[in-house]
């Protein structure tokens, strides 16, 4: 099995990594936020572009960036875009949105590209062009209305991952608790069958709350959790996750 290695953070194995995105409207918010995040128990960060007021100023987009750059350290940087189709804030018109993944690719600042497969026109080239320019991309998936039947959940997945994703991601919104166990059970099957791509997944919503900490059991390798603001429905705490995920892990290391 091929591990995926980010600077010192090996992604796939063991306790899920918590990622904390940062939701914030304003250039100078976004980069306090940011610093602070850096001496959290976060192992990496999101910035949420489409919540950024000004995501259409390259100039300022680019600034912040450089401005984070050098107090980021061994903490993980993701770079997202989710558009309104997907569950976002906003949703940019014509090229922007490329020209905004490209920015984030060649900053020398970001690590990782989250990128809305089911929406790109050719979703490999894309892939490959932001791998090319040193970063590793995460192929999401969000569905807000509805958890889709376990063959379609497993089918995006593996579209995904044929697609030369580094990881792939999928939310879903449960309606029961059926719902939720069908997600686990396709996270299974996709990290048994799929061992050398990463897989993030997660039911929304407090319904599927038990699947942001189940991810070491499961095969999850990223759950998500707020700091001021989520980015999601049912998102815990990222203190009260992180000695969740601990109490967890040393179990499963103790075998009890």
């Amino acid at each position: 099995m091929k591990q995926l290695m980010i600077k010192s953070r090996e992604i796939g194995t063991g306790k899920p990594l918590i990622c904390v995105p940062v939701m914030e409207r304003e250039k100078e918010k976004i980069i306090t936020e940011i610093t602070y995040l850096t001496q959290s128990p976060a192992d990496m960060i999101e910035w949420r572009v489409d919540a950024f007021e000004n995501f259409s100023d390259f100039n300022t987009v680019r600034e912040i960036l450089e401005t984070v750059a050098p107090v980021l350290g061994e903490k993980l940087f993701l770079y997202t875009f989710r558009s309104k189709k997907q569950g976002g804030e906003a949703q940019p018109e014509g090229e922007m949105l490329a020209d905004l993944h490209d920015l984030a690719a060649e900053s020398g600042c970001v690590d990782l590209i989250d990128l809305e497969y089911f929406e790109e026109e050719k979703p490999l080239r894309k892939i490959k062009q932001l791998q090319e320019k040193g970063v590793k991309v995460v192929a999401s998936h969000h569905d807000f209305e509805e958890t889709p039947p376990k063959d379609v959940m497993k089918m995006l997945l593996e579209r995904m991952c044929a697609g030369g994703a580094d990881i792939v991601k999928l939310a879903v919104m449960p309606a029961s608790a059926k719902d939720v166990l069908n997600l686990l059970e396709v996270t299974e099957e996709f990290k048994r069958e799929n061992g050398d791509t990463p897989v993030i997944t997660m039911s929304m919503g407090q319904l599927g709350g038990i699947s942001r900490l189940c991810g070491e059991t499961f095969g999850s390798c990223v759950t998500f959790g707020a700091n001021k603001k989520c980015s999601a429905p049912g998102q815990y705490g990222m203190q009260d996750l992180a000695m969740i995920l601990e109490t967890i892990h040393k179990s499963n290391e103790n075998g009890r």
